[in-house]
């Protein structure tokens, strides 16, 4: 993706779909986390962009530190009185969880259709059978509308809210 946000789409769409059931902020770090990978390789004109936690095995380890890192944060908020913007102190381990692998493994995939230097199944294998399988117009399409589906079903929520509430 031409950077992380893209990746949001289908992430918001997942979380607009089972909002008590997935975190949008983990499945969001996760993306984040991954993409630090080739943006120090593009600062330092290196080649490939992406390596090694743009693989399966990469991402399950960026989707275990997500994960670690919201718990840890979550065990650590009251005692350093940090912020509780968009409410991620009420968050439960398993969302975390579940947006976390959400966010890391289909950030392998999407970068996978659209990069030419991804191995996504390294070490155990060379190849990426997912490059340019679907045309990148319509991948971006695809991750764009995602996220307009996501909109229109959290407006139709916050809709369906207030009538009940008014």
């Amino acid at each position: 993706m031409p950077f992380t946000p893209f990746h949001f789409g289908p992430g918001a769409a997942l979380h607009a779909v089972a909002p008590k059931h997935v975190s949008f902020l983990a499945f969001c770090s996760a993306n984040i986390l991954i993409d630090i990978e080739p943006l120090y390789f593009i600062v330092t004109h290196q080649y490939p962009l992406h390596r090694f936690f743009h693989t399966y095995v990469g991402a399950t380890i960026i989707m275990v530190l997500t994960a670690l890192i919201f718990m840890l944060s979550l065990k650590l908020a009251s005692r350093l009185k940090l912020p509780n913007l968009f409410h991620w102190q009420s968050l439960k381990p398993i969302p975390i969880w579940l947006g976390a692998a959400a966010g890391s493994y289909s950030h392998i995939v999407l970068d996978s259709v659209m990069h030419s230097d991804i191995v996504p199944l390294s070490p155990f294998s060379e190849t990426n059978a997912l490059y340019q399988l679907v045309p990148l117009r319509e991948l971006h399409l695809f991750c764009v509308f995602s996220a307009l589906a996501a909109l229109a079903i959290l407006g139709l929520r916050a809709l369906l809210k207030a009538r009940h509430a008014g």
